[in-house]
């Protein structure tokens, strides 16, 4: 139950580009406006991709703009190969925002609270090798694995959270995650609910003061309105549709970043709902009748590219896997062979039943709209009964039976594959289970070996494309429009899911 009531909070962050910006007036110096979806809830350990997190709050480790680990909160790290034995040693005279010390003791809370199964944390997964955690000193903590994890480094980027506000508390509901304290950049000043979250500077960062001195996150609900509060001006920074972004090229005043993700797009099919538990077999079908060429075309107007596997853009990508191009002929024939019939009226049918589902996309995301319409135009001229929808009180999780899925990682390729595709993980919200698939991916975990992870990972794409978990269909740029006197955007790093990154040097940014 915990799971569930997470996913419906994490349904209204996918809505989020970033947070949202307080009615009250920042206390003079420079602003950034950034346009936004809504938020419910500001909660890094049991939430993810979530803009916001990186401003309040500080890792262990950090990327840098190549996607590469670096230090954070902290300075240095040990690893012993023969008791897989991290131990990092922690930069000293950092604060929380309220003044409180940092320690390894607030390290150690957060990272047993992302492992407590009464949690509930989709982030759960990433830590389930931790079998202790000790703080050696109040500037030195030490992680115990019970197998190697090559991606453990990866996962240090999460926020630390401060024991002293947060121990005996709900890590679901509690207050603070409306008032949430980091040691970040920036620090929450105010948060008009449905409006606006503000943020100030951190004077006292351990790292350097931002440059920009306040930070507005106005919650813009829908695409077209973030578009035309950046030609009014009333927003410096916001990510928009590659219908919208085509309109602000070559404007005065304002900058177009295309900006490369890892981010793809497709359907999630619901295995829990018992139409996939027994068609599931008929997904490869599916999957040959989408043309994601004209997707890509008439979507993203070109800002993309087909999609065929999680790991496309990963360094351990299989280019040979399946990628089901566009053959509507061979996606009949696999239903005719899977003992399907067409009827005279033009469908499918199994056992006397036709053929047919709906997919769901989330409102507020024109592009996922778009591309369930789309979708469902495409199997419908195959002769498949698929519907699109978008439900006003937002997408059933455990009843539906298709949604329009985004996730991608620009980062290690066990992030984002373990956890969406493992079984029983904390992000794998279809239910999907194959054994060959967990198997894989726990081998690739478990070396550092560039070799022996290739070849793991290639073949957890081989399986993974014989029994699909999705069908995707594209790679979608993040198109950010910027007041053109905003410096210091690093237009060449990689994002990952809903364009997040992009605030990863905000300290060096000026307006």
């Amino acid at each position: 139950m915990k799971k569930l009531t997470a996913l419906l909070l994490i349904f209204c962050l996918t809505l989020a580009l970033a947070g949202c910006g307080g009615d009250a007036s920042p206390a003079g110096g420079s602003t950034l406006v950034y346009g936004s979806g809504d938020y419910t809830r500001i909660n890094p350990a049991m939430d993810e991709h979530c803009e916001i997190n990186v401003l309040l709050f500080d890792g262990l480790t950090d990327h840098d703009g190549q996607g590469a680990i670096v230090p954070r909160l902290a300075k240095s790290w040990d690893f012993d190969e023969n008791t897989n034995t991290y131990t990092f040693h922690l930069e000293e005279n950092v604060t929380w925002h309220d003044g409180q010390p940092f320690t390894a003791e607030d390290v150690k809370f957060t990272i047993e609270a992302i492992q407590n199964p009464d949690n509930g944390s989709e982030n759960a997964p990433n830590y389930e090798d931790v079998e202790s955690i000790t703080v050696l000193d109040a500037h030195t903590v030490s992680f115990r694995l019970s197998e190697p994890n090559y991606a453990f480094l990866e996962y240090m980027t999460m926020a630390i959270l401060p024991k002293h506000l947060l121990e005996g508390e709900d890590m679901q509901s509690s207050e603070f995650f409306l008032h949430p304290v980091g040691t970040g950049p920036y620090k929450l000043q105010s948060w008009d609910v449905g409006q606006a979250i503000t943020m100030v500077k951190n004077e006292s960062y351990f790292a350097g003061p931002a440059k920009i001195d306040n930070l507005i996150f106005k919650i813009v609900a829908d695409d077209a309105s973030r578009a035309l509060q950046l030609r009014s001006g009333e927003l410096d920074l916001a990510q928009v549709t590659p219908k919208d972004a085509a309109t602000f090229q070559n404007m005065e005043g304002l900058t177009v970043y295309d900006m490369a993700t890892s981010d793809y797009r497709g359907i999630l099919y619901n295995f829990h709902n018992p139409y996939w538990q027994e068609n599931a077999d008929l997904i490869p079908a599916i999957s040959f009748a989408i043309d994601r060429q004209a997707m890509v075309e008439a979507v993203l107007l070109g800002c993309g590219e087909t999609a065929y596997s999680p790991l496309q853009k990963n360094v351990y990508n299989d280019p040979t896997v399946e990628h089901y191009d566009y053959d509507p002929a061979q996606a009949e024939a696999l239903l005719a062979q899977a003992g399907c019939e067409k009827s005279t009226d033009g469908f499918w049918y199994r056992n006397g039943e036709k053929i047919g589902f709906t997919i769901n996309a989330s409102a507020g995301d024109q592009v996922r709209v778009d591309l369930a319409q789309i979708a469902a135009q495409q199997l419908q001229a195959i002769g498949l009964d698929v519907k699109a929808s978008v439900p006003p009180e937002g997408i059933d999780w455990g009843g539906q039976e298709a949604c329009i899925i985004g996730w991608g990682s620009p980062f290690d390729a066990d992030d984002h594959t373990y956890k969406v595709f493992g079984t029983d993980k904390g992000a794998n919200y279809s239910g999907y289970s194959n054994a060959q698939v967990d198997e894989y991916l726990t081998q690739a975990r478990r070396t550092d070996d560039p070799a022996q992870r290739k070849a793991a990972y290639a073949a957890f794409q081989q399986a993974l494309a014989q029994a699909p978990a999705y069908t995707f269909f594209c790679y979608i740029d993040a198109i950010y429009i910027a007041n053109a006197q905003l410096q210091g955007i690093a237009a060449d790093t990689v994002l990952g899911h809903h364009g997040v990154g992009i605030f990863w040097n905000i300290c060096d940014w000026t307006l």
